[in-house]
Protein backbone atom coordinates (compact mmCIF):
# COMPACT_ATOMS: atom_id res chain seq x y z
CA UNK A 1 0.00 0.00 0.00
CA UNK A 2 2.32 2.75 0.62
CA UNK A 3 5.02 1.24 -2.12
CA UNK A 4 1.67 2.20 -4.30
CA UNK A 5 1.27 5.80 -2.77
CA UNK A 6 4.28 5.96 -2.95
CA UNK A 7 4.51 5.33 -6.96
CA UNK A 8 1.06 7.76 -6.92
CA UNK A 9 3.29 10.58 -5.77
CA UNK A 10 6.13 10.45 -8.04
CA UNK A 11 3.76 10.39 -10.95
CA UNK A 12 2.30 13.10 -10.13
CA UNK A 13 5.28 15.11 -9.53
CA UNK A 14 6.45 14.15 -12.90
CA UNK A 15 2.90 15.33 -14.70
CA UNK A 16 3.41 18.93 -12.49
CA UNK A 17 6.89 19.42 -14.36
CA UNK A 18 5.92 18.45 -17.64
CA UNK A 19 3.04 20.91 -17.64
CA UNK A 20 5.08 24.38 -17.49
CA UNK A 21 6.97 23.03 -20.27
CA UNK A 22 4.38 22.11 -22.39
CA UNK A 23 2.03 25.11 -21.39
CA UNK A 24 5.33 27.23 -22.93
CA UNK A 25 5.32 25.36 -26.02
CA UNK A 26 2.00 26.05 -26.79
CA UNK A 27 2.18 29.95 -25.85
CA UNK A 28 5.34 29.95 -27.97
CA UNK A 29 3.27 28.27 -30.75
CA UNK A 30 0.38 30.48 -30.13
CA UNK A 31 3.24 33.62 -30.63
CA UNK A 32 3.87 32.11 -33.83
CA UNK A 33 0.34 32.06 -35.17
CA UNK A 34 -0.12 35.62 -34.45
CA UNK A 35 3.11 36.69 -35.93
CA UNK A 36 1.28 35.24 -39.21
CA UNK A 37 -2.19 37.51 -38.59
CA UNK A 38 -2.27 41.04 -40.45
CA UNK A 39 -3.07 42.95 -37.60
CA UNK A 40 0.44 41.76 -35.71
CA UNK A 41 2.22 44.80 -34.55
CA UNK A 42 5.39 43.31 -34.24
CA UNK A 43 8.44 44.53 -36.59
CA UNK A 44 9.25 40.53 -36.96
CA UNK A 45 6.30 39.57 -38.63
CA UNK A 46 6.12 38.02 -41.87
CA UNK A 47 2.18 37.75 -42.84
CA UNK A 48 1.03 37.68 -46.24
CA UNK A 49 -0.67 40.60 -46.17
CA UNK A 50 2.45 42.59 -45.34
CA UNK A 51 3.85 41.05 -48.54
CA UNK A 52 1.01 41.49 -50.63
CA UNK A 53 1.57 45.27 -49.58
CA UNK A 54 5.32 45.64 -50.28
CA UNK A 55 4.51 43.69 -53.43
CA UNK A 56 1.77 46.33 -54.32
CA UNK A 57 4.18 49.24 -53.35
CA UNK A 58 7.41 47.96 -55.62
CA UNK A 59 5.08 47.62 -58.52
CA UNK A 60 3.79 51.29 -58.51
CA UNK A 61 7.48 52.38 -58.35
CA UNK A 62 8.73 50.45 -60.60
CA UNK A 63 5.74 51.40 -62.72
CA UNK A 64 6.76 55.54 -61.92
CA UNK A 65 10.60 55.12 -62.67
CA UNK A 66 9.88 53.07 -65.87
CA UNK A 67 7.44 56.08 -67.19
CA UNK A 68 10.19 58.56 -65.99
CA UNK A 69 12.96 55.94 -68.08
CA UNK A 70 10.53 55.94 -71.57
CA UNK A 71 9.55 59.68 -71.02
CA UNK A 72 12.29 61.22 -72.80
CA UNK A 73 15.44 59.58 -75.16
CA UNK A 74 18.62 60.81 -75.15
CA UNK A 75 18.18 61.60 -78.68
CA UNK A 76 15.37 61.39 -80.88
CA UNK A 77 15.45 59.11 -83.97
CA UNK A 78 15.80 60.55 -87.48
CA UNK A 79 17.11 60.24 -90.57
CA UNK A 80 20.18 62.92 -91.36
CA UNK A 81 19.64 65.88 -92.44
CA UNK A 82 19.59 67.49 -95.80
CA UNK A 83 21.43 70.30 -96.95
CA UNK A 84 17.50 71.68 -97.58
CA UNK A 85 16.21 71.13 -94.56
CA UNK A 86 19.73 72.84 -92.65
CA UNK A 87 18.86 75.93 -94.53
CA UNK A 88 15.64 75.96 -93.08
CA UNK A 89 16.27 76.02 -89.68
CA UNK A 90 17.76 79.37 -90.03
CA UNK A 91 14.22 81.01 -91.81
CA UNK A 92 12.19 80.42 -88.91
CA UNK A 93 12.26 78.52 -84.99
CA UNK A 94 9.20 77.15 -86.09
CA UNK A 95 10.84 75.04 -89.18
CA UNK A 96 13.78 74.24 -86.61
CA UNK A 97 11.21 72.94 -84.33
CA UNK A 98 9.36 70.62 -86.79
CA UNK A 99 12.29 68.38 -87.48
CA UNK A 100 13.41 65.51 -84.72
CA UNK A 101 16.69 66.12 -86.14
CA UNK A 102 16.20 70.05 -86.12
CA UNK A 103 15.18 69.30 -82.42
CA UNK A 104 18.41 66.98 -81.65
CA UNK A 105 20.78 69.54 -83.72
CA UNK A 106 19.13 72.52 -81.13
CA UNK A 107 19.00 70.73 -77.67
CA UNK A 108 22.75 69.57 -78.46
CA UNK A 109 23.57 73.33 -78.61
CA UNK A 110 21.36 74.17 -75.18
CA UNK A 111 23.25 71.13 -73.45
CA UNK A 112 26.48 73.05 -74.08
CA UNK A 113 24.84 76.57 -72.80
CA UNK A 114 23.37 74.29 -69.97
CA UNK A 115 19.67 74.50 -70.71
CA UNK A 116 19.11 71.68 -72.07
CA UNK A 117 15.84 71.27 -69.59
CA UNK A 118 13.90 73.83 -71.76
CA UNK A 119 13.81 71.18 -74.53
CA UNK A 120 13.30 68.41 -72.48
CA UNK A 121 10.47 70.08 -71.06
CA UNK A 122 8.80 71.21 -74.54
CA UNK A 123 8.57 67.73 -75.43
CA UNK A 124 7.59 65.87 -72.42
CA UNK A 125 4.47 68.61 -72.85
CA UNK A 126 4.35 66.95 -76.39
CA UNK A 127 3.96 63.81 -75.68
CA UNK A 128 1.50 64.35 -73.16
CA UNK A 129 -0.94 65.65 -75.58
CA UNK A 130 -0.81 62.77 -77.23
CA UNK A 131 -1.79 60.56 -74.45
CA UNK A 132 -5.51 59.03 -73.47
CA UNK A 133 -5.44 57.12 -70.89
CA UNK A 134 -6.17 58.73 -67.73
CA UNK A 135 -3.94 57.32 -65.34
CA UNK A 136 -1.43 57.83 -67.69
CA UNK A 137 -1.72 61.39 -68.17
CA UNK A 138 -2.02 62.03 -63.99
CA UNK A 139 1.25 59.73 -63.56
CA UNK A 140 3.12 61.95 -66.56
CA UNK A 141 1.70 65.00 -65.40
CA UNK A 142 3.22 64.53 -61.96
CA UNK A 143 6.36 63.78 -63.14
CA UNK A 144 6.90 66.56 -65.51
CA UNK A 145 5.35 68.50 -62.74
CA UNK A 146 8.31 67.09 -60.50
CA UNK A 147 11.00 67.63 -63.01
CA UNK A 148 10.36 70.85 -64.16
CA UNK A 149 8.26 72.54 -62.36
CA UNK A 150 8.82 71.87 -58.52
CA UNK A 151 11.56 75.12 -57.46
CA UNK A 152 13.25 71.92 -55.66
CA UNK A 153 14.08 70.15 -58.94
CA UNK A 154 17.89 70.53 -60.53
CA UNK A 155 15.93 70.38 -63.78
CA UNK A 156 13.48 73.71 -63.20
CA UNK A 157 12.39 75.68 -66.00
CA UNK A 158 12.31 79.70 -65.64
CA UNK A 159 7.93 80.25 -65.46
CA UNK A 160 6.38 83.49 -64.17
CA UNK A 161 4.26 83.21 -61.71
CA UNK A 162 0.74 83.42 -63.40
CA UNK A 163 1.86 80.89 -65.13
CA UNK A 164 2.91 78.50 -61.86
CA UNK A 165 -0.45 79.54 -60.64
CA UNK A 166 -2.57 78.24 -63.39
CA UNK A 167 -0.26 74.95 -63.74
CA UNK A 168 -0.88 74.53 -59.47
CA UNK A 169 -4.96 74.53 -61.07
CA UNK A 170 -4.63 72.86 -63.48
CA UNK A 171 -2.77 69.70 -61.54
CA UNK A 172 -5.90 69.48 -59.14
CA UNK A 173 -7.28 67.41 -62.06
CA UNK A 174 -4.35 66.96 -65.17
CA UNK A 175 -5.32 66.26 -68.60
CA UNK A 176 -3.23 66.51 -72.15
CA UNK A 177 -3.53 70.38 -71.47
CA UNK A 178 -2.26 70.95 -67.85
CA UNK A 179 1.05 72.62 -69.11
CA UNK A 180 -0.10 74.46 -72.30
CA UNK A 181 1.01 78.16 -71.04
CA UNK A 182 3.95 76.89 -69.43
CA UNK A 183 4.82 74.66 -72.83
CA UNK A 184 4.16 78.40 -74.83
CA UNK A 185 6.32 80.20 -72.22
CA UNK A 186 9.08 78.28 -72.82
CA UNK A 187 8.94 77.80 -76.64
CA UNK A 188 9.17 81.71 -76.77
CA UNK A 189 11.97 81.87 -74.14
CA UNK A 190 13.97 79.59 -76.42
CA UNK A 191 12.99 81.25 -79.75
CA UNK A 192 14.00 85.04 -78.66
CA UNK A 193 16.57 83.89 -76.85
CA UNK A 194 18.81 80.60 -77.78
CA UNK A 195 17.31 80.31 -81.05
CA UNK A 196 19.85 83.43 -82.62
CA UNK A 197 22.70 82.39 -80.63
CA UNK A 198 22.05 78.44 -82.25
CA UNK A 199 22.22 80.03 -85.88
CA UNK A 200 25.90 81.43 -84.86
CA UNK A 201 27.25 78.70 -83.55
CA UNK A 202 29.85 76.26 -84.10
CA UNK A 203 26.98 73.10 -84.15
CA UNK A 204 24.87 74.93 -86.68
CA UNK A 205 27.72 76.33 -88.87
CA UNK A 206 29.87 72.94 -89.08
CA UNK A 207 26.92 71.05 -89.79
CA UNK A 208 25.85 73.27 -92.92
CA UNK A 209 29.68 73.62 -94.02
CA UNK A 210 29.51 69.35 -93.88
CA UNK A 211 26.50 69.11 -96.03
CA UNK A 212 27.52 71.56 -97.88
CA UNK A 213 31.14 70.43 -98.70
CA UNK A 214 29.60 66.51 -99.19
CA UNK A 215 26.49 68.67 -102.11
CA UNK A 216 29.47 69.57 -104.13
CA UNK A 217 31.47 66.76 -104.04
CA UNK A 218 28.33 64.76 -105.67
Amino acid sequence: MGSERMEMRKRQMSTTQETPGAAQAQHSAGNRGSNACCFCWCCCCSCSCLTVRNQDEERARRTSHELQAEGIPNCEESPAPTLEEVNAWAQSFDKLMLTPAGRNAFREFLRTEFSEENMLFWMACEELKQESNKSVIEEKARLIYEDYISILSPKEVSLDSRVREVINRNMLEPSQHTFDDAQLQIYTLMHRDSYPRFMNSAIYKDLLRSLSEKSIEA
